[in-house]
């Protein structure tokens, strides 16, 4: 049966099915033999353009074609993020209800901007909003909004935070040096000049230091500027550290400055007890931003914003929009629209809320815990490796480490030298993904262990690589 357009940019409902059909064969082959090929393939562009560069075509191609040429010159060119055996960055593992409610959304083509747009998906935001919201311990009051991600998140706190200061005319922000690029990039959208985005220094386990930020805030003052956000770290995405949260938000309240926490990483392990533990005090916090796309198992984009006072980000965004004076049908209702940056947004609530009707919070739970468990015994996997060395306590589901054999020549560009040779090799020749960092300026290896299909199997083959490899490398280098 042909998949190709009856006419205009129309499908017969045969040709639909058959099309979608063979989408979702090629979705499920490729995610049940993912665990058994590399976790990262890729190719130079001058390939790449030889395939793909070509004017677009006048006339119809046969559908299938054209999807079989995007899952064999498109899609498979890219880091399998959610390969069991990809620890690099801060992977991403979707659940297939997830995928599945992703689809739907796009089908049903809906526009999460206002109540009287999108009055179903606009309720299930406010379900999972609220789901979150308990999930920190935000009381009554508070809410948010789904984001594309921790950038978006972080722009729109740095607005609500620069609108709750009254706008001054020499802002300033505070994070610590393990801060991720985004708040920066968020402070200097917000109209923060980069000469005073200040980056505070941080102790031997990667915290920011309370007395620096305490000395170079009274600083900036006397020096005319007016301090508008503080940015903790809930889980930085380099070591997983957790910034001195309470005493942060005593320093805030003290000093009447909006206090952001970047949880985009480590946030959701507030769903089990022992993550909360680790992340007491965070829901002190005026904002904190979350990726579900990251710890909570979500296809991209799945960001969220969440504000203990849900009307200080209406007051910093809600803006009337004569083309929409038609929404006044949704009066007492939320529009989305207004708590952040988008207009058009699509209904990411969906694919959250339909993963957690499969699959139940028990099971998100466990999920969440595994990559806890699994980072702290691999860190005691380490510590007890005559070649490997812990680079940085684990806090979260991050470990930094890197090969040091406990006798011979430790010299540190050599030390180096064989770290940046085990990473080519794992990179080439291993079923396995890992990035690297520098701490202090040493260089080090890092896992990131939050994919809900990982085994301690596929951790401690990684690591078990990572030695063999140092091995033969110390006698090449």
């Amino acid at each position: 049966m042909s998949t190709e357009p009856v006419g205009g940019l129309e499908m017969t409902p045969e040709a639909m099915l058959r099309l979608g059909r063979r989408a979702t064969e090629i979705l499920v082959e490729r995610i049940s033999r993912l665990g058994t090929g590399k976790a990262w393939d890729g190719e130079f562009r001058q390939v790449l353009e030889k395939r793909l560069l070509e004017a677009p075509p006048e006339t119809s191609r046969p559908a299938e074609e054209v999807l079989e040429q995007v899952a064999r010159d498109v899609l498979p060119y890219a880091a399998r993020l959610d390969h069991p055996r990809f620890f690099g960055f801060v992977p991403s593992s979707p659940t297939w209800p997830g995928v599945l409610a992703d689809f739907l959304a796009a089908g049903f083509n809906v526009n999460a901007c206002t109540w009287l747009v999108a009055s179903g998906a606009s309720q299930l935001e406010l379900v999972v909003v609220d789901w979150m919201r308990r999930w920190i311990g935000y009381p009554d009051g508070a809410g948010g909004l789904l984001t594309t991600g921790g950038s978006a998140a972080s722009v729109e706190a740095m607005v609500a935070a620069r609108e709750a200061a009254g706008n001054p005319e020499r802002p300033s922000v505070y994070m610590s040096d393990q801060s991720h690029s985004a708040l920066k990039r968020a402070a200097w959208i917000a109209g923060v000049g980069r000469e005073h985005i200040r980056l505070i220094p941080t102790d031997d386990r990667f915290r920011l230091d309370m007395d620096a930020l305490a000395g170079r805030m009274a600083a900036d003052r006397d020096m005319g500027l007016r301090p508008i956000s503080v940015c903790a770290n809930a889980g930085t995405a380099g070591t997983g550290a957790i910034d001195p949260l309470g005493a942060m938000a005593d320093f805030c309240g003290n000093e009447g400055v909006w206090l952001h926490v970047d949880a985009a990483y480590g946030g959701f392990a507030v769903v089990t007890d022992d993550g909360r533990a680790r992340l007491r005090d965070m829901e002190r916090a005026d904002s904190i931003g979350l990726d579900a796309h990251k710890w909570f198992f979500q296809p991209y984009e799945a960001g969220a914003l969440m504000v203990k006072d849900i009307a200080r980000l209406e007051k910093a965004f809600a803006i009337g929009h004569d083309v929409l004076q038609d929404t006044i049908w949704g009066a007492n209702h939320p529009n989305f629209s207004d708590r952040g940056q988008q207009l058009s947004r699509a209904a990411r609530a969906l694919k959250i809320w339909v993963s957690v009707q499969t699959f139940g919070m028990a099971a998100f739970r466990a999920a969440v815990q595994n990559g806890l468990d699994f980072a702290r015994r691999a860190e005691s996997y380490v510590e007890d490796s005559p070649i490997l060395e812990v680079m940085a306590p684990v806090s979260l589901g991050i470990l930094c480490f890197r090969v040091h054999p406990a006798e011979g020549n430790c010299d540190p560009e050599r030390l180096e030298r064989i770290n940046r040779k085990v990473l080519a090799r794992v990179f080439w020749d291993e079923l396995a993904f890992l990035s690297s960092i520098s701490l202090n300026g040493v260089f080090a290896l890092r896992i990131c262990i939050v994919n809900h299909t990982t085994t301690w199997e596929d951790v401690r083959r990684t690591l078990d690589a990572v030695a063999q490899f140092g091995e033969e490398a110390m006698g090449e280098v």
